[in-house]
């Protein structure tokens, strides 16, 4: 692990290439796992709120789920998620054009109709984040529907942490980032 202020960083998502390859998995993150798109308690409480502005861009089986379950649910883990559809698949903020699943969150966004752009969960992804009191720790979470991800990435030489370049931005700030860049370099 590397250590950049108060984050720890493990190495994979220094020294393994990743870029999303979503016309070959078909946005299958967004309707595959055990639960929803983890949220922060800030997200959870931001979501009734963007909901009504949100609502055009969702399927009828996303409103419907949303409608019945609430925009977020604790999983089994006792932890935010978004609700899902058909228990535990498809992300009920999930939209689908041409045959690939996207997030109707970020559509809004991208229409400026909301200024959320998507769970930090999803922005990030394939980092995930564990948040302790004094510290994050952020790990590179692998997973078999993202092998052609993985595939592109080293083709293309793109680690990690280049790919979620402005996710990491977003969340912990340029110089924190410049110090990652820093470490990657060391290594």
């Amino acid at each position: 692990m590397l250590e950049i202020g108060n984050v720890l960083v493990h190495k994979d998502i220094i020294t393994h290439d990743f870029v999303c390859n979503i016309k070959r998995c078909k946005g299958a993150c967004c309707v595959e796992g055990e639960s929803g798109a983890p949220l922060t308690q800030e997200e959870a409480d931001m979501l009734p709120e963007i909901y009504q502005k949100i609502k055009p861009y969702l399927t009828d089986k996303g409103i419907k789920t949303i409608e019945k379950q609430g925009t977020h649910v604790l999983d089994w883990e006792g932890e935010w998620t978004t609700s899902c559809v058909d228990k535990n698949k498809e992300c009920a903020f999930a939209i689908f054009e041409n045959g690939i699943a996207k997030c109707g969150i970020e559509k809004a966004y991208e229409d400026k109709v909301i200024d959320w752009q998507k769970p930090t969960s999803c922005y990030l992804y394939p980092i995930r984040v564990t948040k302790y009191p004094d510290f994050d720790a952020l790990y590179y979470d692998r997973w078999s529907i993202c092998d052609d991800a993985c595939t592109l990435g080293k083709q293309l030489k793109v680690p990690i942490y280049k790919f979620l370049k402005d996710p990491l931005i977003k969340s912990y700030g340029e110089a924190w980032y410049k110090e990652l860049e820093k470490a990657a370099a060391a290594l």
